[in-house]
């Protein structure tokens, strides 16, 4: 696969790569669900790293050891650590925060990325970072079929926003209070945001792979 992350940027943006999930709907750890010739969460990790994100965060908590075991990194893990959230119990506010609080005193920009869009490509996430630092806005989203969609990326003005996240709350709420100052950036292409929430959810997604 080709390095996707030649050509330089206005300004870094780092990633943050939530997966600190239990999968309760699933039944059993979807990180670690085969996928093709990678596990569910790899193939995520893989084209958030071969995008031109500065840092990927990788946000565990259920099952955290295991699941670093049995990830493979890739041969571009330079750029990429690895956090646990140890209060993922707490919903997805809490994964947001513990990435966030690794990179808010570098990165004025982070993109929020979800470990279960198996079809996520890194030339996807380029056409957001391009598209949201060429606007000037403060709140970056893909638009897919008329609709707001992730990933999303989140400016320094709103990072208090993010602070006051609590329980199972995520930044939707932000964006929709705020949405003068939202960039939606088409994905280009049949790009999928279907995401993997249940068992059937992932039959469908494998039948894709056939």
């Amino acid at each position: 696969m080709p390095d996707t992350r030649k050509g330089k940027k206005a300004e870094p943006v780092a990633g943050l790569l939530l997966a600190a999930g239990a999968s309760t709907r699933m039944g059993t750890p979807k990180q670690i669900l085969p996928a093709g010739d990678a596990l569910l969460l790899e193939r995520v990790l893989t084209q958030s790293l071969y995008s031109k994100l500065d840092r990927v965060v990788l946000v565990l908590g259920f099952m955290a050891e295991e699941i670093r075991r049995k990830i493979r990194l890739g041969r571009d893990s330079s750029r990429l650590k690895i956090v646990e959230n140890s209060s993922y119990q707490r919903g997805i506010s809490s994964s947001i925060l513990t990435g966030l609080s690794h990179v808010e005193n570098e990165f004025d920009h982070v993109m929020i990325l979800l470990g279960d869009m198996p079809y996520i490509t890194s030339a996807v996430i380029n056409r957001l970072l391009t598209g949201y630092l060429k606007s000037g806005l403060p709140l970056g989203a893909l638009s897919v079929r008329g609709k707001r969609s992730h990933p999303v990326i989140i400016g320094r003005p709103f990072f208090p926003a993010l602070h006051q996240l609590t329980g199972d709350q995520g930044a939707r709420d932000l964006f929709t209070r705020h949405e003068d100052q939202v960039c939606l950036v088409a994905p280009g292409g049949d790009y999928d945001d279907a995401d993997i929430d249940t068992y059937e959810d992932y039959l469908k997604f494998k039948k894709t792979l056939e």
